[in-house]
């Protein structure tokens, strides 16, 4: 009788969900993911009109997007793996409050980035990150 954890595996194996990420993949969505990071920032930078600009907030959105993509690359590769993700990521609570609502799309800006670099839609997150950014600016 096989054990439980080999049932699993040959049952993930067999609807395709595991993948071998080579190196190339890996560092190609995360450089994109740092361009378009770059990018929300220097947008965030030079044209942020609220009363207070928090310089660790424009840093945040680049290690966000660069992040998120590191996250979409590890739950796209591995089921078992994504489980234990979502579930580490479910306890994770932001304490501190959006002092400005534009913030708050920065901050979507910089997540959908990231989603759409680490599954490898580098066009697409090129090219909307250039869209969003014209449309703020």
């Amino acid at each position: 009788m096989a054990n439980i954890k080999s049932i699993l595996k040959e049952s993930i194996e067999q609807l395709g969900l595991v993948e071998k990420l080579s190196v190339e993949y890996i560092l190609l969505s995360l450089l994109c993911a740092l361009v378009c990071g770059v990018v929300i920032y220097l947008v965030y930078k030079v044209f942020h009109r609220g009363a207070v600009y928090s310089e660790n907030f424009a840093m945040l959105l680049v290690m966000t997007t660069v992040v998120t993509a590191f996250v979409v690359l590890t739950i796209g590769s591995n089921l078992v793996l994504s489980l234990g993700m979502v579930g580490a990521l479910s306890i994770v609570r932001f304490r501190s409050a959006v002092k400005e609502p534009l913030d708050a799309g920065f901050m979507f800006w910089s997540i959908a980035a990231g989603i759409t670099s680490g599954a490898g839609l580098y066009p697409f997150a090129v090219i909307a990150t250039g869209v969003i950014a014209l449309i703020y600016i």
